[in-house]
């Protein structure tokens, strides 16, 4: 009989790596696991993923999930890790559990960005944003047919829950519980004292216009840049729940998480 598979995600330059690599197979081998690198992977069937990294690494893998949707279990060894089920001195409790398949699954949802004839997916936020040698954008948005917003700024946001506590939250926008439908639209730097970020409902699609009539503003995808919204351009954003699988140990709070990631809100 077939062991199963995980595969491990690690970020290479995080320091103690080598002996975390060392415990996570020592710990996949007591479980009767397989465990194989990530770049290691093509033609197996991953029951798992095991992330040594941080939230960009833990991001990286659940897109590398979205085919499949894999469990996706990360360890810290970021600098914050919002998204890792333990810290890194945790590490043997946390494969322990996540090998006897103990944890739950929260599902992650993404959005589809449509622009320029082609759709990218993003689980944190897409971003329209002026480039550094660019003048000021000039960007509105509409929802549900309505224009809500029409501003001069340095760019716009449009966020996942997951990805509220990310460049959202670096613009003041509010920040979205797991598990919370619908998604935040918020201004990068607004040229305004009313620009104010607002909470999408999940069936309500975003259409972002560029009124600039020379230069056109960067589209970025989870941080990653994919191309441009031309001048008197216009891109659209949809919300997609259930694309990833977040495993985390059962007994989870997000609010807690919040506290010791971010402190306290209020003092």
């Amino acid at each position: 009989m077939s062991r199963p598979t995980a595969l491990l995600f690690t970020h290479s330059h995080a320091a103690g790596m080598d002996r975390a690599v060392e415990v996570a197979h020592a710990a996949a081998e007591r479980h009767g696991w397989e465990l194989l690198a990530s770049k290691d992977a093509e033609g197996s069937e991953p029951s798992l993923f095991i992330v040594l990294g941080g939230d960009g690494t833990i991001l990286h893998a659940l897109r590398s999930s979205l085919d499949r949707r894999v469990p996706v279990f990360g360890i810290n060894f970021g600098r914050v890790g919002f998204l890792a089920g333990v810290e890194a001195d945790q590490i043997e409790l946390g494969l322990d559990r996540a090998f006897a398949g103990e944890y739950e699954i929260l599902d992650l949802p993404g959005l589809a960005i449509s622009a320029n004839g082609e759709t990218q997916i993003a689980l944190n936020d897409a971003s329209f944003s002026r480039r550094p040698r660019g003048g000021v954008a000039e960007l509105s948005y509409r929802i549900a047919g309505e224009e809500v917003g029409h501003v001069r700024c340095d760019g716009l946001v449009a966020s996942t829950a997951t990805g509220s506590t990310g460049y959202n939250l670096a613009n003041h926008g509010p920040i979205l519980a797991w598990g919370v439908a619908g998604y935040v639209v918020s201004y990068i730097a607004p040229h305004t004292l009313t620009a104010r970020a607002l909470v999408v409902a999940p069936g309500d699609v975003l259409h972002v216009m560029n009124h600039r009539s020379r230069d056109g503003v960067d589209i970025a995808v989870d941080g990653v840049q994919i191309g441009e919204l031309k001048p008197s351009a216009e891109a659209e954003v949809s919300y997609l729940p259930g694309l990833a699988r977040l495993a985390q140990l059962p007994g989870s709070n997000f609010y807690h998480r919040i506290r010791e990631k971010f402190g306290h809100l209020a003092v």
